[in-house]
């Protein structure tokens, strides 16, 4: 692991305990050093997109790290939000903003531990690319999720396919486990971006649960 955690260290994941040191790492910079630097705006787009398909409270904000995409859910007038998060350090970080309700640190791959049916919203930035989460994170989401729940998950463009998201969707359309899909493009960092990855896109796709 690098000194100072950045992209390329994020985009390098490849185990939960990779996730963990480098956020544990990243934690205390990563609002004002990553996020400022790179212009970041998909948590942005996340929860503007949560909000205007009609999302509401209680949400599941999940891999909220510091609470970017919360500030945003909170600021347009969506609550209560729970954030989970991997990484300890990242949810310190996001419970010191005052907008979750609580925290809970899970690693998605091996469920939440929350009951089943406990939020009405599912909200994402971030958490569904390579070195993360795939597409079998989604069911355990369903599982916390109640009938009719909006969803709002973001995922990298780049590995919506090459990670098996679309085929993923198919079924969970085929078997009638969710309904209204849709997906929106858009860009993760804006026009203040530099880099190899600043013209990045992301899927935000928008579905409810059956």
């Amino acid at each position: 692991m690098s000194e100072k955690p950045d992209l390329s260290s994020a985009y390098a994941l490849e185990t939960p305990e990779d996730s963990r040191r480098l956020y544990a790492e990243w934690a205390g910079d990563y609002d004002a050093g990553f996020a400022a630097r790179e212009d970041y705006q998909l948590h942005i787009h996340t929860a503007r997109a949560f909000v205007n398909a009609g999302g509401q409270g209680p949400v599941l904000d999940v891999g909220a790290g510091t609470g970017l995409c919360g500030t945003i859910l909170a600021d347009l007038g969506v609550g209560p939000i729970d954030a989970t998060d991997i990484s300890a350090e990242m949810l310190d970080q996001a419970m010191r903003k005052d907008i979750y309700r609580d925290a809970i640190e899970a690693d998605l791959n091996d469920g939440i531990p929350v009951p089943a049916e406990s939020y009405s919203g599912i909200v994402s930035s971030g958490t569904f690319t390579t070195g993360h989460v795939g597409p079998q994170g989604i069911d355990a989401l369903l599982r916390v999720a109640r009938h009719g729940a909006q969803f709002a998950l973001s995922i990298n463009e780049k590995h919506y396919d090459r990670q098996g998201f679309s085929a993923r969707f198919e079924a969970l359309l085929r078997e009638e486990k969710i309904f209204h899909l849709t997906l929106r493009r858009v860009r993760i960092y804006g026009d203040m971006a530099v880099g190899d990855n600043k013209d990045d896109t992301a899927l935000v796709a928008l579905f409810e649960k059956s």
